[in-house]
């Protein structure tokens, strides 16, 4: 199986315009899209678009239609022009819980066999727009990005800022970084970090227990924290244009 789950945790460091630190426990499924049968058949308590204590749709991601995420991300390439041969696609996320979920970020990693060849940020708000940033990678290890933020996430945070983008090609850890910065420096620093463990019956029971109802506790702590920065002095920024979905080409 190349699929897997990696538990860790979550950090955010908020430097500007106040100052701010949370951290919290958690656990992600890392799905190689050509798996997800197996999956589904072989877990009783997971499911591939179906309710179930833990599963997984495809309507969650993409263009949100339901449809094979495989050829959506196949499609996206072709669209932008990038010349790649992709044959294996893994995607980062969170599962449903008892059939929810909210995911500020998923990574679908993109491989001409073994090689990773292009990355997939897919960002999402609580007002459930969603806006994928695609990269071309140029290293097969330690992955460096950098581009423009496009997309509306939270109300605390000026458009007119960068995302740097970190990250190592998953294997027996995970790590995900992104610093966002304005001409003046670093405004936020988002990590996720995680240790690579089997995705089978028992590791979701073994994380059902650890990480109770995981999903609703982070849509829960995006609200609590606002309202700590709020309380602190933060700003409310306004969005003037709303999406459902949306795309860019980043190099």
């Amino acid at each position: 199986m190349n699929s897997c789950i990696y538990n860790g945790e979550v950090s955010h460091t908020r430097f500007k315009p106040v100052k701010h630190f949370l951290k919290y426990k958690t656990f992600s499924l890392f799905i190689d899209l050509d798996e997800i049968d197996r999956l589904d058949k072989g877990i009783p308590i997971f499911s591939i678009n179906n309710f179930n204590v833990f599963s997984f749709y495809n309507k969650d991601h993409g263009k949100r239609d339901g449809k094979s995420l495989k050829n959506w991300v196949i499609e996206s390439l072709k669209r932008f022009k990038v010349k790649i041969n992709v044959n294996k696609i893994k995607l980062l996320c969170y599962p449903r819980i008892f059939g929810y979920v909210f995911n500020p970020l998923s990574i679908f990693y993109c491989y001409e066999n073994d090689l990773l060849k292009a990355v997939f940020y897919e960002v999402k708000n609580t007002f459930n727009e969603q806006h994928t940033y695609i990269f071309k990678t140029k290293n097969n290890e330690s992955i460096t990005q950098k581009c423009r933020k496009k997309f509306y996430v939270s109300p605390f945070m000026d458009m007119d800022t960068f995302y740097n983008f970190k990250l190592l090609n998953p294997n027996e850890k995970l790590f995900v970084s992104i610093k966002q910065t304005d001409k003046k420096g670093s405004i936020l620093n988002a990590v996720q970090t995680g240790k690579r463990k089997e995705f089978n019956f028992k590791q979701l029971v073994f994380n059902f227990f650890r990480y109770p109802l995981m999903t609703i506790k982070i849509i829960i702590a995006i609200h609590y924290e606002a309202l700590l920065l709020w309380k602190k002095g933060a700003l409310y920024r306004s969005r003037i244009k709303k999406i459902k979905n949306n795309l860019s080409f980043e190099g």
